[in-house]
């Protein structure tokens, strides 16, 4: 019985190496050639042997009658290390190595160390070489498995760095050279054809188009742009011709922090990775020591105290069964990969953290702070509403713009876009700016005045309270009020959404700070739900109600802090994990932060929660599964009850099934 399903498992082997191998030559399988050559040697191997099974020690034996010589065992033997030197010889030449560089304890000592004896004492026995070439075999399908597992998690990640562009186009002399992209300067003109990666951060001159911007934000609909729109480096012009005026240097631009973020996230280790390499690190030398115990140790025992038979091959058996169940590959293995796995998934959701000691410690937040402006609100200025007063509306906005036309203040950017037509400088003149209070001007020939209650107070006019939300820009025409505008800054429509989520995952702990006045604060907190809020706060003030925060939370739990602005990169490294929003933030707070939103959406804080506190979950089952797992076949096969082919399950069986959940953590 055992003989056939020895036969049938290695002949499944054969025809899925086979079958992958040559799925892999017709690029319908993903493998490297380094994996294709791996599984060439499997191929050979499985084959050998598989053939050799057909063939038993008495088929051999039958050579002597013509020779004379008893050379049946040994020809059996040369081709069992045929097959064995095909698969393994890698390994011995890395155990080879690591001997003479003194670093002795790794699996592949272990896998050496046990296949050699198991032959030893194979060829001592005159029994079966199968049980040596099973173990080297399956250990190398769990590493071709766990290669390609590697790869699949780092596919996501490698697509990201396919956003570096080769080339920028500029103009000289009427005619467009390529260039590489680090040469060129802030605020030279570039050109982007459709098709091509837009290299540097700019404003677009000329030119509208369709950008794909999925491999920088994760966002599967393409974004249009025109005339006077930012432009992203990263992104893939679709359709029309681009013009863009370069705002940044090539190593400042949004691809090239992505880049470097990627390329560094992997060097930051969680303290569960710490654990498995310290644990790795003096498990392995502990078990080696033991199983040669337990090879010479119970022999000793049974000769002089019990006056036995050593059993010195029962026992040799036993410490490399012993030995093979020990190597702790589905730790070292697994929990990397885990972790590897949970950067590539967020990443692909346009969510960038800087290492998996941050991924880890966002699982156990428990306090979220948020800025207001730029982070739960658009940080655009926007026109509300107009209260007019024996004027028309479109007219009282008009003369706002044009008196706003020279300045670059946010406020006068949503005039100007709220009117939305070509301004004619030549219409207005005498143009006065009274710092913190507002302009006067003369247009088309009328006194005006825009600004807030002071102005109108400065000028002796009498403007009429309002009640709304947001900035009142007040306005006077010919000495008379005329009316007022209400600028606010627009809430995201998925703040709201972003806030529930965080209460689905128990987050109780939500509090919003701003530096506008309360009754805009309030408005804001009050239409997402947020309980908890603090107004007219400036930058120091923040960093003082996040320590006085900090102070008040439960022992290892985690706050949180979002923001964008320059003025929250300080809040931003004095909480535990700061998270940045990566479009519109300022350089210094993506600096500062732990964690990057690439498209500004603050419903993605939750989604990096969850990515986490899964990747933690994957990780915590993969270590008390391999563990138990180990601890269970260690002591079975001490006892002699585990066999060589269960040291090869606890092995390369429980790599493959932690390898196949740590992949998981991709997935959200």
């Amino acid at each position: 019985m055992l003989e056939l399903i020895t036969k049938t498992l290695l002949g499944a082997i054969f025809i899925s190496s086979l079958t992958f191998y040559t799925l892999s030559n017709k690029n319908k399988f993903e493998m490297t050639n380094k994996q294709k050559q791996v599984l060439l040697r499997v191929l050979a191997s499985s084959f050998i042997v598989f053939l050799l099974e057909f063939f038993n020690a008495d088929s051999f034996n039958k050579i002597n009658d013509y020779i004379s010589y008893p050379i049946g065992r040994w020809i059996r033997l040369v081709f069992y290390l045929i097959a064995y030197f095909v698969i393994g010889h890698d390994v011995l030449k890395k155990a080879f190595r690591g001997l003479r560089n003194k670093q002795v304890f790794d699996e592949n000592f272990l896998m050496a160390l046990a296949t050699i004896g198991a032959f030893s004492l194979a060829i001592y026995k005159n029994s079966e070489y199968l049980e040596a070439i099973a173990v080297m075999l399956f250990y190398q399908i769990g590493e071709l498995f766990q290669s390609y597992a590697v790869g699949k998690s780092r596919k996501s990640i490698s697509n990201l760095m396919n956003i570096r562009p080769d080339y920028a186009n500029i103009e000289v002399d009427g005619k467009i050279e390529q260039v590489s992209p680090d040469e060129v300067e802030k605020g030279s003109l570039i050109i982007v054809k459709p098709g091509e990666k837009v290299p540097i951060d700019g404003i677009v001159l000329a030119g509208a188009s369709s950008l794909d911007t999925k491999a920088i934000t994760g966002e599967s609909l393409p974004k249009n742009i025109g005339v006077n729109d930012e432009i992203t480096s990263g992104s893939i012009n679709l359709t029309g011709l681009l013009k863009i005026k370069t705002t940044k240097g090539f190593e400042e631009s949004t691809v090239s922090k992505i880049l470097d973020l990627v390329e560094n996230a992997s060097s930051r280790k969680s303290k569960s990775e710490q654990f498995i390499s310290k644990f790795a690190s003096v498990y392995t030398p502990i078990v080696c020591y033991l199983a040669l115990a337990l090879a010479i140790l119970p022999p000793f025992v049974r000769i002089i105290f019990m006056n036995l038979s050593g059993e010195w091959g029962t026992w040799f058996y036993r410490a490399l069964t012993f030995l093979v169940i020990s190597c702790p590959c589905a730790l070292v293995v697994s929990i990397p990969l885990s972790f590897f796995a949970g950067l590539g998934g967020a990443s692909k959701e346009g969510i960038l953290i800087k290492g998996s000691n941050f991924l880890e410690a966002l699982s156990k937040t428990a306090c979220v702070v948020f800025d207001k402006t730029g982070t739960l609100t658009q940080g655009v200025f926007k026109v509300k509403e107009v209260h007019h007063n024996n004027i028309e509306q479109e007219k009282l906005i008009e003369y706002a713009a044009i008196a706003e036309s020279a300045s670059l203040h946010p406020i006068s950017n949503s005039l100007k876009e709220a009117h939305g037509k070509e301004i004619d400088s030549s219409r207005v003149e005498d143009i006065k700016e009274l710092t913190g209070n507002g302009i006067t001007a003369k247009i088309d020939g009328k006194n005006v005045a825009v600004g807030n209650d002071k102005l109108m107070k400065l000028l002796g006019i009498d403007s009429i309270l309002c009640h709304s939300l947001g900035t009142i820009i007040h306005m006077a025409i010919d000495g008379v009020y005329a009316g007022h505008i209400v600028i606010s800054d627009i809430v995201k429509s998925s703040s709201k959404d972003s806030i529930k989520a965080l209460r689905d995952f128990g987050i109780d702990k939500i509090v919003m700070l701003s530096g506008d006045g309360k009754s805009i604060a309030d408005s804001v907190s009050e239409s997402i739900g947020i309980k908890e809020t603090y107004a007219e706060l400036l930058p120091q003030d923040k960093v003082s109600k996040v320590e006085e925060l900090l102070q008040s939370m439960p022992a290892k739990s985690k706050l949180v802090f979002v923001g964008d602005g320059i003025n929250d990169a300080p809040v931003l490294t004095r909480a535990d994990i700061g998270i940045a929003m990566g479009c519109i933030g300022s350089d210094a707070a993506i600096e500062a932060a732990d964690v990057v939103l690439l498209d500004d959406d603050p419903i993605k804080i939750s989604k990096a929660i969850k990515i986490s506190k899964k990747c933690l979950n994957i990780v915590y089952q993969n270590i008390f599964f391999s563990i138990g797992i180990k601890i269970l076949c260690l002591i079975l096969g001490a006892l002699g009850i585990a066999s060589m082919w269960t040291a090869i399950f606890a092995d390369v069986g429980v790599m493959i099934l932690a390898v196949l959940n740590g992949i998981r953590a991709m997935y959200v």
